[in-house]
């Protein structure tokens, strides 16, 4: 049995599309007495006939079988041999083989066997390939161009990944610093994705972002301009985060500039991410100024961004402002809940307008059944997190 695994392995490694691959074939099934074209034609069923004809032709046999192909052992090859010409039972075991590979940490005969298949055009599920990545993702020692090549398989095989996909991509980089090989895998990557190659970026750079590399993140979002992909709304308003949650907002304004330039309209995402990034460093002028423009283009703030700006005003002393915007609140049919009274009141008491806090007590008691709850809050903040990384 280990002449007919050799036989399998050379004949599999073959392309038998290839002129002289089919005369090779042909003449080792003339050989052994085969005369179906059809079996003759197609390898899986040609190994299968020359391994159960191979008998007293062993020496034949080895001399043309590379010894730098026993990456994979005889009896997973034998295995192999075993599913005939069942594509299904093929990849099957090609995944199982992979899990295995990447729990002994053996990443090079992984390697061998993807490209392997790969050159088979072969490709095996995105379930399988999403545990390639997971275990690259966790061993530091990995070269990043591993988790590169099994990105773009996953790329051809499906063509919409998950987020695990992305993260664990942008966790695998995390060993390396070559800005030179991201940029390169980027540009493929966006090329391979056509025509979602935007998409598919926008969703790197979240990924790189939500694993704390900002820089490569950002990095990426430059290259942008030197590939077949544009910008989009969406791209805009990741970047917009990223650079909130870093505290660079001159950077953020800057950006958002370039977007109007660009001839993107800003939506709701835009605007509330400003407003929120400008409220956590104090810089409640330009609050009022995004939230203004907001209003202007027809855009409606919503519950989340009075209740922070109010909150926020509030803090700051500027009371007046905060009973101006709550008032605002209510005039564009926007229920306040609990919390939004309670922030007025609590600071209202602490600037000595006593009275005028028992007032805004009593308003509260009476309209309790109305008032916007948990859920409302709640609803609101996953609207905001999918329209962020909506594919």
């Amino acid at each position: 049995m280990r002449a007919a695994s050799k036989l399998f392995k050379l004949i599999l490694h073959c392309d038998p599309t290839m002129p002289h691959v089919v005369r090779y074939n042909f003449i080792y099934a003339r050989c052994f007495g085969c005369k179906s074209a059809a079996i003759k034609n197609n390898r899986y069923k040609l190994s299968c006939f020359l391994v159960n004809n191979c008998n007293g032709h062993y020496q034949l046999i080895t001399t043309h079988a590379s010894s730098d192909e026993n990456y994979l052992t005889d009896e997973v090859f034998n295995q192999m041999l075993a599913t005939g010409e069942n594509p299904d039972a093929f990849k099957k075991l090609c995944s199982d083989h992979l899990d295995k590979l990447c729990k002994a940490g053996n990443f090079c005969a992984a390697t061998r066997l993807l490209q392997f298949i790969r050159d088979k055009n072969i490709f095996i599920s995105p379930a399988a390939y999403n545990r390639v990545l997971a275990s690259a993702a966790a061993d530091e020692k990995i070269d990043f161009e591993f988790s590169v090549q099994v990105f773009k398989d996953l790329i051809i095989s499906c063509r919409v990944l998950s987020s695990a996909s992305y993260l664990n991509l942008a966790q695998s980089f995390t060993s390396t610093n070559d800005s030179v090989q991201l940029l390169r895998f980027v540009k493929e990557v966006s090329e391979l994705a056509f025509p979602s190659g935007t998409t598919v970026v926008n969703r790197i750079i979240l990924a790189f972002a939500e694993c704390g590399q900002i820089e490569n993140a950002l990095l990426i979002f430059d290259q942008m301009a030197d590939l077949k992909c544009n910008r989009d709304l969406i791209t805009y308003n990741t970047i917009f985060d990223v650079l909130g949650r870093s505290g660079r907002v001159n950077e953020m304004q800057h950006e958002f500039k370039s977007m109007k330039e660009a001839g993107i309209d800003p939506d709701f995402v835009s605007y509330n991410t400003l407003i929120n990034s400008f409220r956590k460093l104090g810089r409640l002028d330009m609050c009022l100024v995004f939230l203004r423009e907001m209003c202007d283009k027809g855009i409606k703030p919503d519950l989340l961004t009075f209740t922070a700006l109010i909150e926020a005003f509030g803090r700051s002393g500027n009371i007046e402002e905060a009973l101006k915007l709550f008032d605002e609140m209510k005039q564009r049919k926007i229920k306040p809940s609990v919390q939004t009274y309670r922030s007025i009141i609590t600071n209202l008491k602490r600037m000595g307008k006593v009275e005028l806090a028992i007032k805004y007590a009593e308003e509260m008691n009476l309209s309790l059944s109305d008032l916007a709850g948990p859920d409302d809050f709640k609803s609101k903040e996953r609207l905001l997190r999918n329209r962020k990384s909506r594919p």
